[in-house]
């Protein structure tokens, strides 16, 4: 039987014959779209159970890492910048006064920035 003298309204099972029972066709096109709905309801069921409480942890392990490394960095222009404004090189200070600047730009915005992603309080 070549495949252009089949009917529309036959299916073929597991195996690749030919289902040429009407009932059974009609039966597997009414529950075929009821079984695809039923996967995606229960899929989409099961999105509500995420938990992501471990993230609140995670993000305020960054925001004290902000604030530690924001005053490593400001403390350390500072004395890089007061080493060399006592040297009498007070050019070569700048470089040590925008370093502390950054530091300070990391402990505050950086540590506000990271808090308020998750709700937290500074």
């Amino acid at each position: 039987m070549s495949l252009t003298s089949q009917s529309n309204s036959s299916l073929r099972n597991g195996r690749g014959r030919l289902i040429s029972n009407p009932k059974a066709v009609s039966a597997i096109r009414v529950l075929a779209p009821l079984l695809m709905t039923l996967t995606f309801a229960s899929v989409a069921h099961a999105q509500g159970t995420m938990d992501f409480s471990g993230a609140t942890t995670l993000m305020s392990t960054f925001k004290t890492f902000a604030v530690y490394a924001g005053a490593v960095i400001c403390f350390g222009g500072l004395i890089f910048a007061g080493i060399r404004m006592m040297s009498g090189r007070f050019q070569d200070a700048i470089p040590g006064l925008f370093g502390a600047l950054f530091g300070a730009g990391v402990l505050g915005w950086g540590a506000g920035w990271i808090g308020s992603l998750t709700g937290q309080s500074m």
